[in-house]
């Protein structure tokens, strides 16, 4: 991936190998507070929140549907750059049988790296969260599993450790599995939203093919994270975004 300016986060939820089970460590994640008006307001790093929801339903969104995108942007706050990811990724899932909902990719976009804008970040036109987002080293410490290096340090920078890299939070050897190039360029980059989005639409249907019902959407979200804590606050954000897209 060559020399880049990271961001180093304790990741909220890690995508862990080919199968259900998570790391389970809370970090840099959020809950949504309160509702005002059309839009909401998230709060940031609310240390122990009070459930709010436990489970969200997948919403489909209008395929290129520009004005869609820019009204639900700026109804939900999230970037409209993240937002047509989202929305991709879950129109591609659809087509194949899965529904996940952009919702669903948005809720777990905002938890893991606040849709690539921790720290000042921002996804920029061509997909790419920069500065890279790159999680605390998996070492044993911190609440992590130790989970030496897999990738030679290509995604993370680390030749030692593995880390959580991108706005979606993979870990390398997670992402080698996984990972799918939807932007066009020839390389499944965890670093770029539309690659990152549609690998974790993928990585959220392999289960049951579908979120769609209660059981099946709590089953994919606990195999990227297995903690309640993690579930609700995904769930929350998730049902609050289809609320505020209307």
């Amino acid at each position: 991936m060559g020399a880049k300016k990271t961001i180093g986060i304790v990741a909220g939820g890690l995508a862990l190998i080919g199968g259900v089970g998570a790391l389970g460590i809370v970090g840099v994640t959020a809950l949504i507070n309160s509702i005002d008006g059309p839009a909401f307001h998230l709060d940031e790093l609310v240390p122990t929140p009070d459930p709010i929801e436990t489970v969200a339903a997948p919403q489909s969104a209008p395929a290129n549907d520009d004005a869609w995108l820019d009204r639900t942007a700026e109804l939900t706050q999230i970037p409209r750059r993240a937002l047509s990811a989202y929305v991709a990724a879950s129109t591609r899932a659809e087509s194949e049988g899965c529904a996940v909902g952009w919702n669903t990719l948005a809720g777990i976009g905002w938890v893991e790296s606040h849709h690539g804008t921790l720290h000042g970040g921002s996804i920029e036109a061509d997909g790419v969260a920069r500065p890279a987002i790159i999680g605390i080293p998996l070492d044993g410490t911190n609440g992590t599993m130790e989970i030496r290096d897999t990738d030679g340090g290509a995604f993370d920078g680390d030749t030692e450790y593995d880390r959580a890299v991108g706005p979606m939070q993979f870990i390398p050897e997670t992402w080698r599995i996984w990972g799918v190039d939807v932007s066009g360029d020839g390389i499944a980059d965890p670093h770029n939203i539309d690659d990152a989005a549609a690998t974790t639409a993928r990585y959220l249907c392999r289960l049951d093919g579908t979120l769609a019902t209660d059981e099946t959407w709590i089953r994919a979200i606990r195999s990227y994270n297995d903690t309640l804590d993690y579930q609700t606050r995904v769930a929350t954000a998730a049902a609050c975004y289809a609320d505020a897209a209307g």
